[in-house]
């Protein structure tokens, strides 16, 4: 048996999107997540949104990681949400094979960042709508044309709370990612 091929995914999005629970839903390692609580200090800071219950927020990076296959491994690089971390992208980017962009349609425009970002950077991403308790608000095709997202890019319908939906997401990263490796320059 040959040893398996890591590979390199980050998670991006929006503040309270969902990325810390997509990473955590489908880690076979206990993550690692950086929340800290939320304080009066970032009340003029963070945009919360609809997202005023939130307590905690990640303020460097998830981390977790996923066996595809005996063959695959993925490891994965959770975004901070907020404008104030963005300057770290930079570095969670580096080396990935690809970026999953989770976003939630009652705050579409919070994910704008990092779409844009990605396209700029030249990573395969692929967009998944967080569909929050079974819900989905918005038809794939109108958030594409709400995000103004290319029709190369794979849009799909994820719910970061379930482990399955997650793989399948995942899976549909990886299959893009190999698929724009192997297209002339």
């Amino acid at each position: 048996m040959s040893n398996p091929i890591p590979v390199k995914i980050v998670v991006a999005g929006g503040f309270a999107v969902g990325k810390t629970t997509f990473v955590t839903s489908i880690s076979d390692i206990d993550p690692l997540t950086t929340e800290a609580a939320m304080t009066k200090v970032s009340e003029g800071v963070d945009n919360l949104g609809d997202a005023l219950g939130k307590k905690s927020t990640t303020v460097a990076m998830d981390f977790g990681r996923v066996a595809l296959s005996e063959e695959l491994i993925l490891y994965l690089f959770g975004t901070p949400g907020q404008d104030r971390f963005h300057f770290m992208w930079d570095e969670l980017v580096r080396g990935a094979i690809g970026a999953c962009v989770v976003v939630d349609t009652s705050r579409v425009e919070d994910c704008f960042a990092a779409v844009d970002y990605m396209e700029r950077s030249g990573v395969p991403f692929i967009v998944a709508i967080n569909a929050f308790d079974g819900m989905l608000r918005h038809h794939p095709e109108d958030v594409r044309e709400a995000l103004d997202i290319p029709a190369h890019v794979p849009v799909v319908v994820t719910d970061c709370r379930h482990r399955a939906a997650v793989r399948d997401t995942l899976v549909a990263l990886v299959r893009h990612a190999m698929m724009m490796a192997h297209q002339p320059a």
